[in-house]
């Protein structure tokens, strides 16, 4: 399930219509939505509520609560600027499994939008995740010139003692800036690198997309 707007905008985002112009995707009735979700139990046994940043939805609590009434498992991708949000997720039960994107440095985020972005609130829902009793992934897709090597030490000083932290390759075609889809990814042994630096601060590193 895909809800619609950001609080970033970050240009290499694959989804860069659906933040910058959701209206012009109509919303999928509720109803509709969880009559067809309980024709399905028996064939599948989770759904994933990704975006856009769905934490921006007023209506994600009672949304998620309505699919847990329904026995599915729920894994939400979110960025992590709104620490409350999650807060309120987790004292509730709605999630099973957390994927949080961490973009690049703490320091670099007002790159990622058109206005300064509070970097504290990615620090709270770091440590709110990294103690709480739920799976949790941290992941970050290498995109050239936001990760660097100089970065994912930032970015690991962020996570250290995390349980997971997974570097991804970025695929420039469907970027939301049309400059940024000519960018060249990093070579698969430059990931392998970083993959080494980021081992020294988390439990497990996966690498994906090479």
């Amino acid at each position: 399930m895909f809800t619609g707007g950001c609080n970033l905008t970050c240009p290499f985002c694959h989804n860069g219509e659906l933040v910058l112009n959701p209206q012009a995707y109509p919303d999928f009735p509720l109803d509709e939505l969880l009559a067809d979700l309980e024709k399905r139990q028996g064939f599948i046994d989770g759904v994933v509520v990704s975006g856009g940043e769905p934490t921006i939805d007023a209506g994600l609590p009672a949304f998620l609560a309505q699919l847990k009434q329904r026995g599915f498992e729920v894994k939400l991708d979110s960025n992590g600027l709104l620490p409350e949000v999650l807060d309120l997720l987790l004292e509730r039960r709605l999630v099973d499994y957390y994927a949080i994107d961490i973009k690049t440095s703490p320091l670099r985020y007002s790159e990622l939008h058109t206005h300064p972005v509070n970097a504290a609130n990615l620090r709270r829902t770091v440590e709110l995740l990294k103690q709480a009793d739920v799976e949790v992934e941290f992941r970050t897709t290498c995109v050239p010139g936001l990760v660097e090597a100089a970065d994912i030490e930032q970015i690991g000083a962020l996570l250290r003692g995390a349980p997971l932290w997974v570097l991804q390759q970025f695929v420039a075609t469907y970027a939301m800036v049309d400059e940024w889809q000519d960018l060249q990814s990093h070579s698969s042994a430059r990931l392998e690198e970083f993959a080494r630096c980021a081992e020294n601060y988390v439990a497990k590193v996966e690498l994906r997309g090479l």
